[in-house]
């Protein structure tokens, strides 16, 4: 709602409004314990005709093979990697078709929305062109980062923490996040 994904409006006649529901899971620390309570509103998108009702589809997760890349770049160049959750997933998914939902429970009127490319790419980081999550910007020393996204958790790859923090903080200034620090787990793939 903060993100103005939606507008409350009435629904226009010939038009039907898809169901939602909240999906509610407990996210673990690598010890066990439970590290916090998530929620996500999912639509029932599985009720529309592709050809009539969409024409594609998008959710910004970077490919495996690009996260175990970016891994072993890490191990090779000793790079700093900080994970961060993003609060608002699906930042880059624009919709050419309008779709209609009916209200979810607690529903209070939005704020305003921004898009995450828009953002980052304005700020001198280069969208990666075999994988459309992952960003990068470094200097003409060879300092800089890597942004990679997964739906709603991102890794930071640096090639020192100053670079990484200057991400981060870039970054929590123009999307509401939760900083993780150093990345423990990735993929439920354990740091060891």
């Amino acid at each position: 709602m903060h993100n103005n994904t939606w507008v409350l409006v009435d629904l226009p006649p010939g038009c039907k409004a898809l169901g939602c529901k909240w999906i509610l899971k407990r996210k673990m620390k690598v010890d066990g314990t439970i590290d916090k309570y998530k929620s996500r509103l999912v639509i029932q998108g599985f009720r529309q005709k592709e050809g009539i009702d969409f024409f594609d589809t998008y959710a910004p997760v970077a490919r495996i093979y690009t996260i175990r890349l970016l891994l072993a770049l890490a191990a090779i160049h000793n790079l700093v990697i900080h994970q961060m959750d993003v609060k608002t997933a699906f930042l880059n998914g624009d919709l050419d078709e309008e779709i209609y939902m009916k209200q979810p429970e607690g529903f209070v009127m939005p704020g305003n929305e921004h898009k995450f490319d828009d953002v980052v790419l304005s700020n001198g980081f280069a969208l990666n062109q075999a994988d459309k999550c992952v960003y990068s910007k470094f200097d003409t020393s060879g300092k800089g980062v890597m942004i990679c996204l997964y739906v709603d958790d991102m890794l930071i790859f640096g090639t020192d923490l100053e670079e990484v923090d200057k991400t981060k903080k870039f970054l929590s200034s123009s999307f509401d996040m939760k900083d993780m620090g150093e990345a423990e787990v990735i993929l439920d793939i354990e740091k060891v």
